[in-house]
């Protein structure tokens, strides 16, 4: 998640919901020491739509297709990651993966444009009450729920 000083970083995510849980990749700070959570997606390229940010994204990380991208709302996220200051304005989407067999698997694994992997695990909504693995970024719970 390497951010550039002092600049804005407009990003899109999808959240995939399933059974009552959301899909989300499980990221870990070394200098908090903490595990968190935060929709797939990734950030968006100059003259790139959030929806085709998502189909790129998804599509580059996971090898798959979304269908039914639904916009829910914005949100600003200032924050601090391994010691390091940043601001997002973050896209919110709704989707669905056009393969439905996606929904079945418990974990899916990723990869990003650096190559570095990571994993996508289904959550339940109610796990992220608690400060001890958060939802980021700040707000995406209520923007879900106020959304349902």
């Amino acid at each position: 998640m390497p951010h550039a000083p002092d600049r804005i970083r407009p990003l899109a995510i999808c959240v995939f919901t399933y059974g009552g849980r959301i899909l989300v990749a499980e990221g870990y700070d070394p200098v908090k020491g903490e595990t968190f959570y935060r929709p797939l997606g990734g950030a968006i390229e100059f003259g790139e739509r959030g929806v085709d940010t998502l189909a790129r994204e998804l599509r580059e990380e996971l090898d798959a297709d979304v269908v039914g991208l639904r916009f829910l709302g914005s949100l600003e996220n200032i924050f601090v990651y391994n010691g390091q200051h940043g601001h997002e304005i973050v896209l919110v989407y709704d989707g669905a993966f056009a393969d439905r067999r996606l929904y079945e698997r418990p974990e899916l694994a990723g990869r990003e444009h650096d190559g570095t992997t990571f994993r996508a695990v289904w959550k339940s909504l109610d796990d992220f009450h608690s400060d001890a693995a958060p939802l980021y970024p700040d707000g995406l719970l209520a923007l879900i729920r106020g959304s349902a």
